[in-house]
C-alpha cells in the first residue's frame, strides 16, 4: 500500500490546548463529559455490540431501539434469517469466485483469469465487507469464531479449490448445532486437503486429521492415545479428492479401513466399506463428550469474556452445551446472561481484522463493488495484513489466538495508529468508497472545539468524551477547548484526520 501523505500544516504555531476544568459541562449539551446523554446507547448495548458485534454505530443503536432493546436485538440476532440484510447480500456477486464450484476455481486458476491464491485473497476481502456492513452481526461474529476453531488455512496447498463452500457450510451451522457442524466440517473436502485425509487410504492411514480432530476440535490433549490417534484416522478414510487433476470429492469404499476401532469411549465393529455411518457416529459421540464441551465453552468465554474465565464460568456453559444437545444458541444466551461477561467490560483487545472492520463501520465508510486492486474492498485485506493478521491466514491448524497479548504487541499499535491515520485522512484507500466529508462531522458549525469532541466520540465511539480524550484531542490539534469551530476552522480544512486519529488510537476503540 503506498505511505500516507503528510498533510499541509499551518505556518503558524498552534494555540496552547486549554481543556475545560474536570467535572464541567460539554458546552451546548448540559451534559458532564463522561456521563451518557439521552439517545445514546447504554453502557450493556455498547458491551454487547462490542463483543457479539463489530462495534457499536449509530445504525446498529437505532437497530437495537427498533428491536426494544439491546436484549431483545440479540435474540433476534439469533435467528439471521429473520434480519433483513441487502447491503450485505448485494456483495456475493462482487467476487466472482465466492459463489463458484471447484471446477470452475480450478479452471479459472489454469486459464491464468483468477489464481488460487487470489481466489483465497478474495474470500477473505468478502468476509471483511460482510463485517462492515451486514445487519446481522452476531452471524458474522459466530461465523469468525467457528472458522478459527475449525481452521482451514487459506494459504494451505490446494484448499483454495474448496475454501469457499466450507466457510460457507460454517455459516450456515454457526448458530445451530456443533454435532451437525463438526460432522459436516471434518468430512468436508476443505478440511480433508489441509489435514491430508483426502489422501488418506487403508494401506496408507495419515494421523493428520484423526490427530488434530481430538486436539484441537474436540476433547483435547491428554484425554486419548496412540492407539485412539490409529483408530481415528482409520475412522476417517474413504473421504478423497482427486487433488491437482479434477479436484472432484466422493467416498471411495476402496480406500475406507476395515476392521474394530476404539477412540475413548466409542467402540465399533466399523466391518463395512462404507465407513460414512461409523465417521458421523464417531463425530457425533465427540461433540458431545463433556471434554468437548469444556473445550468449546472455554474457548468461548475467552473470545467472548477475558483471557482468564473463572472455572465456573466455563463449568456453567459447558453444562448448558450438553443440556441442549450442543446446540449452540442456548449456550450464547448463557453467556450474555452470565454476571462474568456483564462485569469485563473493555477487557478483551481487538484484534488486527477486529480493529480493520470497527474502524471502517466508526467512520460510516462505505464499501462499493470494486473495479480495480486499489478498490477500498481489495485494500482492506492489506490493511488487516499490515496490522498483524488477515481473515483465515493464520498457518497452524490451530486458528489464531484470540488472547490479548498476541496482539498488543508495540509494532501491532503502531501498526493499528498507521492505519487510522490513513482511513481517518481518507488517503488511502481512495477507490470505490464514501467517506465522510470533514465538514459533515461538525454538526453545528461554530460549536466548541470540546462540544465537538465529544459528538465525535458519541458518533466513533457510542458514549460522551471521558476528559481525557478531550484533553487529548486538544493536545494532538493544537486547540483550545473553548475554541469556534466553524467551516473555515483548521480543523476542518487539514487537522480533522488527527482529531478523528486520536479518538480511534485510543483505548476506547481498541479494545472491546
Amino acid at each position: 500500500p503506498p505511505t500516507t501523505p503528510t498533510p499541509t500544516t499551518p505556518t503558524t504555531p498552534p494555540a496552547t490546548p486549554t481543556p475545560p476544568p474536570p467535572g464541567s459541562t460539554t458546552p451546548g449539551t448540559g451534559t458532564p463529559p463522561g456521563t451518557n446523554a439521552p439517545g445514546l446507547p447504554t453502557p450493556w448495548a455498547l458491551h454487547l455490540a462490542s463483543r457479539f458485534g463489530y462495534g457499536m454505530t449509530p445504525g446498529l443503536n437505532a437497530a437495537m431501539h427498533a428491536a426494544g432493546g439491546p436484549d431483545r436485538w440479540f435474540e433476534q440476532q439469533l435467528s439471521p434469517a429473520s434480519v433483513p440484510d441487502a447491503a450485505a447480500d448485494a456483495m456475493q456477486g462482487w467476487w466472482a469466485s465466492i459463489d463458484a464450484d471447484h471446477t470452475t476455481i480450478w479452471q479459472r486458476d489454469r486459464d491464468g483469469v483468477e489464481s488460487g491464491w487470489s481466489a483465497m485473497a478474495n474470500y477473505a476481502r468478502w468476509c471483511l465487507a460482510r463485517r462492515i456492513h451486514s445487519q446481522r452481526q452476531v452471524l458474522e461474529v459466530m461465523t469468525e469464531f467457528w472458522e478459527n476453531h475449525l481452521h482451514v488455512p487459506v494459504q494451505d496447498d490446494g484448499v483454495f479449490t474448496h475454501r469457499a463452500p466450507y466457510g460457507k457450510l460454517l455459516r450456515s451451522h454457526a448458530l445451530g448445532r456443533f454435532d451437525q457442524m463438526l460432522v459436516a466440517a471434518i468430512t468436508h473436502p476443505a478440511m480433508g486437503i489441509s489435514l491430508d485425509n483426502a489422501s488418506s487410504t487403508k494401506r496408507a492411514p495419515n494421523e493428520n486429521l484423526g490427530r488434530e480432530l481430538l486436539e484441537l476440535h474436540t476433547v483435547g490433549r491428554g484425554s486419548y492415545t496412540e492407539d485412539h490417534v490409529k483408530s481415528s484416522a482409520r475412522i476417517l478414510t474413504g473421504y478423497r479428492v482427486d487433488t491437482w487433476r479434477t479436484w472432484n470429492a466422493w467416498y471411495d469404499t476402496a480406500s475406507h479401513w476395515t476392521g474394530p476401532v476404539q477412540v475413548m469411549g466409542f467402540a465399533h465393529p466399523n466391518a463395512d466399506a462404507d465407513g460414512r455411518p461409523v465417521a458421523e457416529a464417531y463425530l457425533t459421540y465427540l461433540a458431545h463428550h463433556p471434554l468437548t464441551a469444556a473445550r468449546i465453552a472455554r474457548k468461548l468465554a475467552v473470545r467472548f469474556v477475558s483471557d482468564q474465565p473463572s472455572e465456573q464460568l466455563v463449568a456453567d456453559l459447558a453444562a448448558v452445551y450438553l443440556a441442549h444437545g450442543t446446540a449452540i444458541d442456548p449456550v450464547l444466551r448463557a453467556l450474555v446472561a452470565h454476571p462474568e461477561f456483564r462485569a469485563a467490560v473493555g477487557a478483551k483487545v481487538r484484534t488486527p481484522t477486529d480493529d480493520v472492520v470497527a474502524t471502517y463501520r466508526a467512520l460510516g465508510a462505505q464499501l462499493h463493488q470494486p473495479t480495480g486492486s486499489s478498490s477500498a474492498a481489495n485494500a482492506i485485506l492489506w490493511q488487516s495484513q499490515a496490522i498483524g493478521q488477515s481473515p483465515f491466514a493464520w498457518g497452524r491448524p490451530d486458528g489464531q489466538p484470540q488472547d490479548n497479548r498476541s496482539w498488543s504487541s508495540a509494532t501491532r499499535v503502531l501498526a493499528s495508529f498507521q492505519f487510522h491515520y490513513s482511513v481517518a485522512g481518507r488517503w488511502w484507500p481512495k477507490l470505490d468508497v464514501t467517506y465522510r466529508e470533514p465538514i459533515a462531522w461538525v454538526p453545528t458549525p461554530g460549536m466548541r472545539f470540546d462540544a465537538l469532541v465529544d459528538h465525535l466520540c458519541t458518533q466513533l465511539l457510542g458514549t460522551n468524551a471521558p476528559q481525557r480524550l478531550v484533553t487529548a484531542a486538544c493536545q494532538a490539534t493544537g486547540t483550545r477547548a473553548d475554541e469556534a469551530i466553524t467551516s473555515t476552522h483548521a480543523i476542518v480544512l487539514w487537522k480533522m484526520p488527527m482529531l478523528l486519529t486520536t479518538l480511534l488510537d485510543s483505548p476506547d476503540h481498541l479494545h472491546r
